[in-house]
């Protein structure tokens, strides 16, 4: 096969034009290689953050210059696959780029957290905006990695986001269903003179979730899609032997994970999914002795390419100013008493 590439162009913005044709023009091929309404390209174009375009075996790449190179060389090496008879499927696509270390690529690469770039989330009944840095660099994550986490204090936004992002996926058919997952530390003993199984247990400790979804679909549409099973309210326990493909899952209150439940839940992840895993290790509920493993998760997978952190602080709060100044106080009570146990051992 002859692949005829041009060199790249310099954009005003900064980034680059980079055109080529494939070889043989086979318009059944081409079909393949694009997908169904292009949602092969589409998928690139997510995951490189580039623009695609086409017209029969002529394209043009529109981005970061190592990402255009990344792209057209995959494009490239699926369309030789695709005329000696392989099908492609969004799995596939997966693990190519996975094989041309997109991870890599994508944690050398600081996420552009622009206002503009990142945008309004628009949902069914209203948009949602990020405000400040670090919610612009969360959602911006959000869009380009498959597992992120958001750690800070409460009323920083970091779940009410979460659930934006996948309202917005769903909608756009991005994912076929949206998982709420929460640990049931409760459940085991405080919670078991309850009526009602497990998951109904738990469900008053979703409610955040809850009232957020309701906020951007509305009442009747998020029952529907819960009767559907579109979205699923699922204690952490219950992830365990599963393979959630093609969904937007939200770990909430991941502070009270043991470090077997975290591993648990991310070896869980499929194709086509977005993991967000939220939690504030100030509200830490687990027996004492036991490490969270939302702050043994944030030790170990630091480096991992393809995985992002967000740390959330004070001064990030949105919620009533007060709440800025309760957090800060009980902070700074916290590191006042930890300086007088270290002043006077036992």
């Amino acid at each position: 096969m002859n692949t005829d590439q041009s060199a790249p162009e310099a954009t005003p913005s900064g980034l680059t034009s980079h055109t080529f044709s494939l070889e043989p023009n086979d318009a059944r091929n081409l079909a393949a290689l694009c997908g169904q309404l292009d949602a092969h390209l589409r998928q690139i174009e997510k995951r490189l953050d580039i623009t695609i375009h086409n017209r029969s075996n002529q394209f043009e790449l529109r981005g970061h210059q190592d990402r255009c190179e990344m792209a057209a060389t995959l494009l490239s090496s699926l369309y030789n696959d695709v005329t000696q008879g392989a099908q492609l499927s969004p799995e596939t696509i997966h693990l190519r780029l996975q094989e041309a270390d997109l991870e890599m690529l994508n944690s050398s690469q600081q996420v552009d957290t622009t206002q503009d770039a990142v945008g309004l989330i628009r949902t069914k009944r209203l948009s949602v905006r990020p405000r400040g840095q670090n919610q612009r660099q969360y959602v911006a994550a959000i869009n380009q990695h498959d597992i992120n986490f958001g750690i800070g204090p409460a009323g920083t936004g970091k779940t009410y986001l979460a659930v934006a992002c996948a309202v917005r996926a769903l909608l756009n058919e991005q994912v076929k269903r949206i998982l709420l997952v929460r640990p049931a530390v409760e459940a085991g003993e405080r919670l078991g003179f309850l009526p009602g199984d497990l998951s109904q247990k738990v469900d008053p400790y979703l409610r955040p979730l809850y009232d957020a979804l309701y906020e951007m679909l509305g009442f009747e549409t998020v029952n529907k899609y819960i009767e559907r099973h579109i979205i699923e309210v699922a204690p952490l326990a219950f992830m365990r032997g599963r393979t959630l493909n093609h969904a937007f899952i939200i770990l909430d209150e991941a502070q009270n994970t043991t470090r077997e439940q975290m591993k648990m839940f991310l070896t869980r992840i499929g194709f086509g999914s977005t993991a967000v895993v939220t939690g504030d290790t100030s509200q830490i509920d687990l027996p004492k002795g036991t490490q969270s493993g939302l702050t043994h998760a944030a030790t170990v997978l630091e480096n991992v390419a393809g995985i992002t952190f967000t740390e959330f602080g004070n001064k990030d709060v949105v919620r009533h100013p007060l709440v800025q100044r309760v957090v800060s106080a009980y902070d700074a009570h916290e590191q006042e008493a930890a300086s007088t146990r270290r002043e006077d051992p036992p």
